[in-house]
């Protein structure tokens, strides 16, 4: 067995694989960038080696660092985690190379999977069906655009060395393929270093099931059964199942000896999930399930895995590593109840899901309702380098409903201030009546839009319980001076204002006994307010609707799309920015005019950085 283990990762997975490692009796070495130096994951483990800045580039992605940190400190193993360099074939040879342990799978069934479109004409030589599509060499605009008019839209575009949701674009008409193009080859070539694309028929009513495979270097394959991975943004899960519902034994059967098939034509070792896209406008069907990807690593979502058969699957990943066999045959794996979990991330639903940083002063975790995978603790950073995951919650019933019901009162549990976080609306979406029914697909968060992205307003008992903190009891000149009115009885009426700059008014029967707050933070079904005292001061300058565009993010700029003086519609692009691996669209708040330009191409901008100011037209002339 592996005795001591070096994880190239960070956060919420390192931590993962160390607490499997330590209940093995593995020694644990983490690597830290300069912006993790005083992280979770540094903590944990045994040791901790420096490999570089706080750009993943400079350290998490430099593979030659690494190998150097497991020579320093003495491991004999490697274990990548998922994201950064865990599908990097060149990598995993390196490992080997440098005479340790890799636990992952062969550097050639890395390479086999790793281009989408090499990976679908594999499986089609194996068997496996896959999705109708054009996955060829020529990249020219013009070829990709009458392939696409060929295949008839709407049609997928897909970085073919993507992942991740990240290079990828639905097109849905064939008058906005070329824009769509660009931006798709341009993400790809930021998050992959490869341009090249494929294109897929898009189905209407799909759904993402996903297969857990499992080989060891004596040639055993064995599945552990499928999960649901439908419920999407942009792309990217946010929350995963085990079983997938609506799923029958036939249609089971069928999509796990898909699975393993397509494991066998890699010669597969380790973990890995194979991912199908199904058509789910008549259920689930066996002749309706097509092979999409191979993920050659350890998902974020193996917890419902776990979960739903009783088995570590870091502990397989070691224990195939030091090549002992599988630890159990195909007839022994069950399933057992429902499991589902839900990725907490820093963004704000209510302003378009953009990412959120800074401290974590208060943060409160659902510890005792459900399993918690996270890599930050109260206090920690939310930087603008990583990926914005606070943590996984994970849920366990004896069946679907049981399982909702748990998460829905774990993530409603969450308290995260002043940083802002998708719990309340990860609550909103266990009660969707469509999720609760398990009609799910992967277009029901954009369908249900504001109901899911708005949070519920306080209502007038919580606003009360606010204003009575505010104000305090006693004498102070708070308490005298509310709610008076010359020639009228007195009304306790206290004036409020949110971080969001919302004021509301709170009637009192009397305020209670204490000193007065200068702020209060109310915590309801996930969601977080910090509310003080209104004093007004005249119009607040910088308002959303004078026409300043302020960078929601520290970021890169990659793309500017008007000029000083150009005229401009309400909802028409202006700039691009690039922060957090993903693309975020700044738009006109009105039709007017440019009047105000401060965004160059490649500038990295802070938070709150002008970027346009649009100004109303001239009289009379149209925008």
């Amino acid at each position: 067995m592996i005795q001591s283990l070096l994880i190239a990762n960070r956060g919420e997975i390192a931590c993962r694989i160390i607490r499997t490692a330590r209940d093995m009796g593995i020694r644990t070495v983490a690597v830290y960038s300069d912006a993790d130096a005083g992280a979770r994951h540094v903590r944990m483990a045994d040791e901790a080696v420096h490999i570089g800045l706080s750009a993943a580039r400079e350290s998490y992605l430099v593979g030659d660092r690494i190998i150097a940190a497991a020579r320093e400190s003495g491991a004999q193993a490697i274990h990548p985690g998922y994201g950064f360099l865990s599908e990097n074939a060149e990598f995993a040879q390196a490992v080997i190379d440098a005479g340790l342990v890799w636990v992952g799978p062969k550097p050639a069934s890395i390479v086999a999977m790793g281009l989408k479109d090499a990976a679908k004409k594999l499986m089609q030589e194996a068997g496996v069906p896959t999705t109708p599509g054009y996955l060829g060499d020529d990249q020219d605009p013009a070829r990709l655009q009458r392939e696409a008019d060929s295949i008839g839209y709407p049609v997928l575009i897909k970085a073919v060395a993507g992942g991740g949701g990240k290079g990828m674009r639905r097109v849905g008409a064939a008058g906005e393929f070329a824009d769509a193009l660009a931006s798709c080859k341009r993400e790809a070539a930021a998050s992959f270093g490869d341009d090249h694309v494929l294109i897929e028929k898009y189905i209407l009513s799909p759904r993402h099931i996903e297969v857990q495979v499992f080989g060891d270097s004596h040639g055993n394959i064995v599945h552990l059964f499928e999960r649901d991975c439908s419920l999407q943004r942009r792309h990217q899960k946010v929350i995963e199942e085990a079983p997938a519902p609506g799923m029958d034994a036939e249609t089971r059967a069928a999509i796990c000896a898909a699975a393993v098939k397509a494991a066998r034509a890699v010669d597969y070792v380790g973990a890995g999930t194979i991912e199908f896209i199904a058509d789910a406008s008549e259920g689930l069907r066996a002749d309706r399930i097509w092979f999409m990807e191979m993920n050659t690593r350890l998902q974020v979502e193996h917890p419902v895995t776990e979960a739903i058969t009783g088995q570590d699957l870091v502990e397989w990943q070691l224990r195939v590593a030091a090549g002992e066999p599988l630890p159990l045959d195909q007839d022994e794996l069950v399933i057992e109840g429902w499991a589902m979990e839900a990725r907490l991330y820093a963004e704000n639903p209510a302003t378009g899901f953009l990412p959120s940083t800074g401290t974590l002063e208060h943060l409160v975790l659902p510890e005792g309702l459900a399993r918690i995978d996270t890599g930050v603790v109260e206090g920690a950073e939310i930087s603008p380098f990583y990926d914005p995951m606070i943590a996984k919650i994970i849920v366990h019933g004896e069946d679907r409903d049981a399982a909702i019901a748990r998460l829905w009162d774990a993530v409603t549990d969450v308290e995260v201030w002043p940083v802002r976080t998708n719990a309340g609306f990860l609550g909103r979406l266990c009660a969707d009546e469509a999720f609760c029914a398990g009609d799910v697909d992967t277009g029901l968060i954009a369908r249900r839009g504001d109901a899911l992205a708005q949070p519920p307003e306080p209502d007038a008992e919580q606003l009360a319980d606010v204003a009575a903190a505010l104000v305090g009891g006693g004498d102070g000149p708070w308490h005298q001076a509310v709610g008076l009115r010359l020639n009228a009885p007195a009304a306790a009426a206290v004036r409020m204002i949110d971080d969001g700059g919302v004021v509301r008014s709170a009637d009192l029967s009397g305020p209670v006994g204490g000193p007065a707050q200068e702020a209060v933070l109310l915590f309801h079904l996930g969601e977080g307010r910090e509310f003080r005292l209104h004093v007004p001061r005249g119009k607040a300058a910088g308002a959303a609707s004078d026409g300043t565009i302020l960078s929601p993010m520290p970021g890169r700029i990659i793309a500017v799309d008007v000029s000083d003086g150009q005229a401009v519609s309400k909802g028409q692009k202006l700039v691009t920015l690039e922060a957090m691996k993903m693309e975020h669209g700044l738009t006109a708040p009105f039709d007017g005019v440019v009047a105000g330009l401060n965004a160059t191409v490649g500038a990295q901008v802070s938070e709150g950085t002008v970027l346009v100011r649009i100004e109303p037209p001239a009289s009379g002339v149209a925008a």
